[in-house]
C-alpha cells in the first residue's frame, strides 16, 4: 500500500471533540500534491491520526450549503 501524503492548507473549524481528545474538523487539505479541497474528518489530538472521512469540491460544499439553507 502506498503512502498518502497530505497537506492542511487551512483550518477551517471544529465541529465537535470526543471525549479522548479527538476533532471532528473542517479543513482544505492538499492530498498526494494535488490542488486542496474542503475535507471533513475526525483528528487525533496532534494530528497523528485521521479518521474516515469525505472530501468534496468547492462546488460540493456550495450545493451543500444550498442543501443545508433549506433544513
Amino acid at each position: 500500500m502506498s503512502k498518502i501524503n497530505y497537506e492542511i492548507t487551512k483550518k477551517l473549524g471544529v465541529l465537535s471533540t470526543s471525549a479522548k481528545g479527538w476533532t471532528k474538523e473542517l479543513d482544505l487539505i492538499s492530498w498526494n500534491g494535488n490542488a486542496p479541497k474542503y475535507d471533513l474528518r475526525t483528528w487525533a489530538p496532534e494530528h497523528e491520526k485521521m479518521g474516515k472521512g469525505i472530501t468534496l469540491t468547492e462546488e460540493e460544499v456550495l450545493a451543500l450549503k444550498k442543501i443545508l439553507a433549506e433544513i
